[in-house]
């Protein structure tokens, strides 16, 4: 369900000063920021991710913010639905082959400095802006595996894992849906042939994206797929999981931000649109997020493997994109979600 917030108790400030003045006394309606000092943003980011920045880009620009938060795919169908004449003025998340497989909402725009870009992270056309790129990994409970029985995606199609994987239903979770294409990317053999011996293995797969990680640390499951981000937050909080970089190597997907078509604050959007891509939001990045920087500029954690010690692949956007639709048909039938 989508949630609005108003950062700064702006909507608090307001009741109060209503409460407390004169129903016709014109200061209440002058507290309202003019429509030029205001910026609109859809977003499937946590608080802890989107708060942070929020904040700091209203202190820096004055620019008053509204946020709207919600799933991907929730988000991206209610922009949809608001036809020509739009609320939001960015999305700010998501996973880029969502944003692109909804091309049509959103207005090309090209940030400063984005020849700083680390390679294969600016899309053609410059559709969508990216915010943290996001390795795909592999992880286990430290109690009841060693670290030698798991090397990489072909252990997922191994009997002796059999309903012990903890997956996201990718029909939920756009990260899981990136995971399941690198997945396929990583393997020998055919698109739907490797997902049929993957879904018998896998058995149901979980709610959401954040049950991951719990249900490998609590033991109900004994593996799992999620993102680095996720796995390493794990970590610090004292979960008990250990990480594995895919032998057949990985994806590093970015998640991106992209300026609405016909936004009723289209130059606000766009300031946003540089803040998130600048080197003080793109360390915070790093420093708070447990996220890797899209910039070449901003140096990621030295303790993290590099891109190329990762196996890091072109991650295939385009293809992922237009495979969706027929994915998910082809997974509900396979997980028994399907009608028969």
């Amino acid at each position: 369900m989508k949630r609005r917030f108003f950062f700064f108790l702006c909507t608090l400030f307001l009741f109060l000063s209503a409460c407390t003045a004169p129903q016709n006394d014109p200061s209440v309606a002058a507290l309202a920021p003019p429509e030029e000092q205001r910026l609109v943003v859809y977003t499937s980011h946590k608080e802890e991710v989107y708060g942070p920045i929020v904040k700091e880009f209203q202190e820096r620009t004055g620019i008053w913010v509204e946020v709207v938060t919600g799933g991907t795919g929730e988000l991206l169908e209610d922009i949809a639905a608001q036809g020509e004449v739009p609320e939001c003025d960015v999305m700010f998340g998501g996973g880029v082959e969502s944003l692109s497989a909804y091309a049509w909402l959103f207005e090309p725009y090209t940030c400063s400095g984005t020849e700083l870009l680390k390679p294969g992270l600016r899309p053609e056309g410059d559709l969508w802006t990216p915010f943290s790129a996001l390795p795909v990994v592999l992880i286990y409970n430290t109690k009841l595996v060693e670290p030698v029985e798991l090397t990489g995606w072909i252990d997922l199609l191994d009997g002796r894992w059999k309903g012990k994987i903890a997956f996201a239903d990718p029909a939920v979770s756009g990260s899981s849906y990136t995971a399941a294409v690198t997945l396929l990317s990583c393997l020998p053999g055919e698109t739907w042939e490797l997902l049929k011996y993957f879904t018998e293995n896998l058995g149901q797969p979980l709610a959401d994206s954040g049950d991951v990680v719990a249900a490998v640390s609590g033991g109900s499951k004994s593996i799992g797929v999620t993102l680095e981000e996720t796995a390493l937050k794990g970590i610090a909080q004292g979960e008990d999981i250990g990480v594995i970089y895919p032998a057949e190597g990985t994806s590093s997907v970015p998640d991106g931000s992209a300026l609405v078509a016909g936004a009723p604050h289209p130059d606000n959007a766009r300031a946003f649109l540089e803040f998130v891509q600048s080197t003080d939001v793109q360390a915070l990045v790093v420093s708070n997020f447990y996220r890797r920087s899209v910039r070449q500029d901003v140096a990621d954690r030295e303790e993290l493997p590099t891109e190329e010690e990762m196996g890091v692949f072109d991650y295939p956007v385009d293809w992922a994109s237009a495979l969706k639709e027929e994915f998910l048909l082809r997974w509900a039938d396979l997980v028994g979600e399907g009608t028969p």
